[in-house]
């Protein structure tokens, strides 16, 4: 299993999980990051002081594939973010040891399956 961590542009975030959708990544985590880096803002004013760091808003991706499934999803990635400019984002790429899915209880490979179950317990409420 591969654990992929992309740090992209907040303006790419829809296309990005658009695509990743189209490719049948369809479950993943993301969160809205700040990050200071090349790419600066100069003379950005805020509540009166003048900021000249780079603290630009990113969403960071967080995604745990098959290993057969690492490099179709980083081209994605690296497509569909690309802009040519500084500050584009970065991708990391990982090995991990093992997963479990806490609804099933399942490891490894197998709980990366989404795999659907009727409780029908709950459909009865």
């Amino acid at each position: 299993m591969k654990k992929i961590e992309a740090i992209i542009r907040e303006s790419k975030f829809e296309a990005v999980k658009d695509a990743l959708l189209i490719i049948g990544i369809d479950s993943f985590t993301y969160d809205e990051c700040k990050g200071v880096g090349k790419q600066k803002i100069s003379g950005r004013v805020y509540r009166g002081a003048v900021s000249t760091w780079g603290d630009i808003t990113r969403y960071k991706l967080t995604i745990v594939v098959h290993e057969s499934d690492m490099r179709k999803t980083v081209n994605c990635i690296l497509d569909t973010a690309y802009t040519g400019e500084i500050g584009d984002g970065k991708i990391f790429v990982s090995t991990l040891e093992d997963s479990w899915s806490i609804r099933t209880k399942e490891n490894g490979d197998n709980s990366l399956e989404q795999k659907q179950t009727l409780n029908y317990a709950r459909t009865i409420m």
